[in-house]
């Protein structure tokens, strides 16, 4: 019985995949025994640890992101979370101009891994066309001609579709060789999340190895993939929150009213294989 219902579940995977309809994950549990704990960031203490975290192209006070502005003074740490804010500023912040704020930060200065299974605990943030996610980076995705191997954009979650039928919708997706004519993408793959993901905890999740890379939603895989061959080299952990436009100037109003959206991590973490 088993092996018929997961049967008709991958045919349904696959039509939902060739038509870009959202479902649940539905695949089997990630096996958390075959790993060790071997970073983490659990927000215990009063402030962003920027020992740790750096803004992810952020340089001096604020830098334009798309249609708006990331400035490290829109993340803090309280009781055990980092928040990352989303609001507007008629009269700038930090000397920048009016506009849309929040912020992204990555741990390249501080940590990186190669391999291993990652995850994220957090509350997505709520809004029209405000892009929450929890991404692996490194500067080799900028190379071009040996697929990912030298290093891709892997998309654990990303939370875009707030303005659309969708809204409780996350996707993943893989980038590699640049964001210019050569630039590769699988394709964002679209997960729903049970409940409401912007005001209950979820964790999204990617097993990341020499196979390939898979993920998953609150400990279920949602989906594998293996396209341009799985990055080899040691990559770093990217919170962020954008929203929607270019060159600052946005593309709609993001809140609807909402005085502002918060983005609300409990942890970070990343574990390795353990030694066999």
């Amino acid at each position: 019985m088993q092996k018929i219902i997961a049967f008709f579940m991958s045919i349904i995977s696959v039509f939902c995949t060739m038509f870009g309809i959202p479902y649940y994950a539905t695949g089997e549990k990630v096996d958390m025994d075959k790993f060790d704990l071997v970073w983490s960031d659990e927000f215990n203490g009063s402030a962003v640890d920027e020992s740790v975290w750096r803004g992810h192209y952020v340089w001096g006070d604020y830098t334009v992101r798309r249609g708006g502005y990331w400035d490290k003074k829109m993340a803090s740490v309280k009781d055990g979370n980092l928040t990352i804010r989303t609001a507007y500023y008629p009269e700038g912040l930090d000397g920048g101009p009016a506009g849309w704020y929040s912020y992204g930060m990555d741990t390249g200065d501080s940590y990186r891994q190669t391999y291993g299974y990652f995850e994220v605990r957090c509350i997505l943030p709520r809004g029209y066309d405000l892009w929450g996610a929890f991404w692996l980076y490194c500067e080799g995705v900028g190379d071009i001609g040996n697929g990912g191997k030298d290093g891709a954009e892997i998309d654990v979650f990303e939370s875009l579709y707030y303005d659309t039928n969708k809204k409780n919708t996350v996707s993943s997706n893989i980038h590699y060789d640049g964001y210019e004519s050569a630039h590769k993408a699988l394709g964002s793959k679209k997960y729903l999340v049970k409940g409401d993901p912007y005001s209950e905890f979820n964790t999204y999740g990617v097993e990341w190895n020499a196979d390939g890379y898979t993920f998953y939603i609150n400990g279920v895989k949602s989906c594998s993939t293996d396209f341009g061959g799985a990055s080899q080299v040691p990559e770093f952990l990217i919170l962020s929150v954008e929203t929607g436009g270019n060159d600052g100037v946005p593309s709609c109003n993001y809140l609807e009213g909402l005085d502002e959206s918060v983005f609300v991590v409990d942890y970070v973490r990343a574990y390795q294989y353990k030694s066999r």
